[in-house]
């Protein structure tokens, strides 16, 4: 199904833009009127992360006239593994203008606009207002609801893609442009529990997945902006690069959805932390006067070196985290072996007087163990806050943080 193009045609191209784009001007569905379009649009990438930097590379380089960038945080090196905007050089600088310089350095025609404030209920639809598309790399879910509540408030289309080691996903939100036609929320209605869906930080990413999913995101723009083709409305896309499978869902719009559907109950701007959680209440329970630092943890383990004390420190990380760095006397013990429960058969019998200290990278999945080990009986169990990373920053600086 063809949709009307999102933006209408500038007046006319330069001849510098002639030359150009020239290789888009004689593609009969773009031609010369579909690229003015595009020098007409704007369009907001949210992230300049690995969505954003493919996204953005590529929107610069069709011509977008103006692209917004929402983006707070500073490149670091473990970004450069797949953002691909940024470089050596940028170490240390923040993101926003970093892809600002790497756009340009493509494409000085584009107007770049930079918005280097954390996106939260306060300035999102502030943020938003004014530009005809958002493409959203962002990597978390609590950003992902408020970004498509936003966007359906303000009658914004957008797309999404998602990215997890091997696997991505992308598709076209834009319940205002048709009547069928869903939101994020007809597709995931409600966010996975909390600590169930591992981060990009904890579970990892192939580098280069994120240009096959950013570049479906880019292509679908174009087409949204011009008019051309059938875009991913209704459809979700699936790549699993490890078997080198794609397939196409059909999405269809919930009657029911709390957003788009008949009788909405989220009629603005919702508490999304809260809605969609860091942690679980189990284990926000379970961690209250049950959590160390790793100066307290320091000092418990040169008291056992000494003999004075006795415990199990347990790693819940998985095995390709644990090479990379560790708290030494850690015993291994993934998370989803307390899942299932076969990790209570691996630690010392609650008779055994010992006390469990389990740690993860950052505190959130020792704290989720934490609360499956007190309710077998593990009354002084504590979890590190801060985990291995604090450890590292505080502690052991000689180790590499991932």
């Amino acid at each position: 199904m063809s949709f009307p193009a999102l933006v209408e045609p500038a007046a006319e191209l330069t001849i510098d833009e002639v030359r150009r784009y020239s290789r888009h001007l004689i593609i009969p569905d773009v031609a010369m009127d579909g690229q003015k379009r595009l020098k007409n649009a704007k369009v907001l990438v949210i992230g300049a992360g690995g969505l954003g930097s493919p996204a953005l590379l590529y929107l610069a380089a069709a011509g977008v006239g103006t692209l917004g960038i929402a983006e707070f945080d500073e490149v670091d090196e473990s970004n450069l593994q797949r953002q691909v905007i940024h470089g050596m050089s940028d170490l240390g600088k923040a993101k926003g203008l970093s892809a600002k310089e790497s756009i340009l350095e493509i494409n000085p025609l584009v107007t770049v606009n930079l918005h280097e404030e954390r996106l939260d209920n306060d300035n999102v639809l502030e943020v938003f207002k004014g530009y005809d598309l958002i493409v959203d790399g962002t990597d978390n879910f609590a950003t992902r609801y408020m970004v498509n509540d936003a966007a359906y408030f303000l009658g914004i289309p957008y797309v999404w893609g998602s990215i997890y080691r091997f696997d991505g996903q992308a598709s076209v939100f834009a319940p205002t442009m048709a009547d069928d036609a869903p939101c994020y929320r007809c597709l995931y209605p409600e966010p996975p529990p909390p600590g169930m869906v591992p981060s990009c930080a904890e579970g990892g990413v192939l580098g280069v997945l994120c240009a096959s999913i950013g570049s479906i995101q880019v292509n679908e723009a174009i087409k949204l902006l011009i008019g051309a083709g059938d875009p991913a409305i209704g459809k979700l896309v699936i790549y699993d690069a490890l078997e080198l499978e794609w397939r196409k869902l059909k999405v269809r719009k919930d009657p029911n959805c709390a957003l788009c559907g008949d009788n909405p109950t989220v009629t603005g701007l919702i508490d999304y932390d809260a809605f969609c959680g860091a942690i679980s209440e189990e284990a926000a329970d379970a961690a209250v006067d049950a959590t160390i630092s790793v100066t307290q943890l320091a000092s418990m383990i040169k008291e056992r070196e000494e003999g004075s004390r006795d415990f199990v420190l347990v790693d819940v990380r998985e095995p390709a985290e644990a090479e990379i760095n560790h708290i030494p006397g850690a015993v291994l013990i993934p998370k989803g072996d307390f899942l299932n429960g076969s990790a209570l058969g691996q630690l010392p019998s609650v008779d055994s007087g010992k006390q469990l200290v389990l740690h993860c990278k950052s505190g959130v999945r020792s704290a989720e163990c934490l609360a499956i080990v007190k309710g077998a009986g593990y009354d002084d169990a504590v979890h590190v806050g801060g985990g291995v990373v604090a450890w590292v920053n505080q502690i052991d600086p000689s180790q590499p943080t991932y």
